[in-house]
């Protein structure tokens, strides 16, 4: 066991995360991963209590050199119920409730107790979007005393999300027991922070924000290379592409338009998406519209060099549906240190068009109106070819970073 952690002079805090290396893909392992990094040295020893990784569906070792050598990390069973619990493809339903890693409850249960017993911390923390971790944060709350910090990230049960009543009333349940049990509640976003300060008023006072951000050292010796699509302006999309909360069909729609009325000439254009996960929606929507020779789908990269991509594009795209007014895409603040143009196609009153406003980036379109995306993608692609669309402003780009974010958790728990 590591020395400050025997002294007792550094407090601790155990940190309950399914999002965590070797998990592979996906910004959201980025949000504990840094915490776990830039607490020590603000005063605060983190204790992950994670996942066993067979409960992941995909894997690497590029972020476990990144974890800080003398944290400690508690992998507890769990299994997927998709993959490991179904019969043929089929489950019932209540093994997948409040999600599929439920059985992640009853071991992190037991080996949080004994955390709690063997390096005794000061408080709890828990993070979303896997429900199961506020499940097994209250139960340690509860089993404990400790005071606890429920990180929702983003809101849980929505209008229509999730889907399946079940399983809404399942996150709703948990909800109202953060609300109620923890200490404070942490969201990403102004409007996600409104939504329950106005869904709970009695707790209104335990609601705060702590945005997502940057990590300044992973962008380390990161500078433009050069074209990726040599010839042709690349406009990047890096990451998940969700059939309803990032609907692209407006896009490929106007994008065939500004093509066939020659205002960019369709040659010198590349609109690569990476890791989209939904490939076959894209590829359908690319044949629709004719849009095969413009369209890239890229698998998955290393973190550094998803990064790395992103420093490289031209510009880079930033979607989000209305339905998500309340949330801002964790990419968007790595985007916003690649230092390079962006379009933001979204909600011109959502919490997105917000954080790209507040950095200078007024390039933004509804993402469901395929006339403004037309009209703002001929403008913004011209600007691209004659060098002169804007970038974000450096200022807000600092401001964004993890540690400054840490700096915010770490001052929240000293005033519990």
């Amino acid at each position: 066991m590591d020395d400050r952690l025997e002294g007792g002079a550094v407090k601790r805090v155990l940190m309950v995360a399914f999002h965590f290396p070797p998990l592979s893909g996906g910004s959201g392992i980025q949000r504990t991963l840094r915490f776990v990094q830039h607490l020590p040295s603000l005063g605060w020893q983190p204790l992950v209590l994670s996942a066993d990784p067979r409960a992941y569906a995909q894997t690497g070792a590029d972020l476990l050199p990144e974890i800080p050598p003398d944290t400690v990390v508690k992998r507890s069973l769990a299994l997927d119920t998709a993959r490991h619990l179904s019969l043929r493809g089929r489950y019932v339903g209540w093994m997948a409730r409040p999600d599929r890693w439920m059985s992640w409850r009853w071991a992190a249960v037991r080996d949080g107790l004994q955390m709690i017993k063997t390096y005794q911390p000061d408080a709890i923390w828990s993070t979303y979007p896997i429900a199961t971790a506020h499940q097994i944060g209250a139960a340690l709350q509860r089993r404990s005393g400790l005071p606890w910090v429920a990180d929702f990230r983003d809101p849980m049960a929505q209008d229509g999300y999730p889907s399946d009543p079940a399983v809404w009333r399942s996150y709703r349940a948990i909800e109202a027991r953060a609300l109620q049990q923890a200490a404070r509640c942490v969201f990403t976003t102004p409007g996600a922070a409104q939504t329950y300060r106005a869904r709970y008023p009695r707790l209104a006072g335990k609601v705060v924000v702590i945005e997502n951000g940057f990590d300044e050292e992973s962008f380390a010796g990161l500078s433009p290379q050069g074209a990726l699509s040599p010839g042709k302006l690349t406009l990047l999309h890096s990451g998940i592409v969700y059939p309803s909360e990032r609907d692209p069909t407006q896009l490929f729609q106007a994008l065939a338009q500004v093509l066939a009325s020659a205002s960019f000439a369709r040659s010198e254009l590349c609109v690569r998406f990476r890791a989209p996960v939904h490939t076959d929606v894209l590829t359908a929507l690319a044949v629709q519209y004719g849009l095969q020779d413009v369209i890239e789908l890229c698998p998955p990269l290393a973190y550094r060099e998803a990064l790395a991509e992103m420093v490289w594009a031209d510009a880079l795209l930033v979607m989000q549906a209305s339905n998500c007014n309340a949330q801002i895409p964790a990419k968007l603040y790595e985007y916003l240190r690649a230092g390079r143009p962006l379009l933001g196609l979204t909600d011109p009153v959502g919490d997105t068009a917000g954080a790209l406003r507040a950095a200078g980036v007024e390039a933004i379109a509804p993402l469901d109106s395929v006339e403004a995306i037309a009209a703002l993608l001929t403008r913004f692609l011209n600007s691209l070819a004659q060098g002169c669309a804007p970038l974000p402003r450096p200022q807000a780009v600092q401001q964004a970073s993890r540690w400054a974010r840490s700096q915010g958790l770490a001052k929240l728990l000293d005033e519990l």
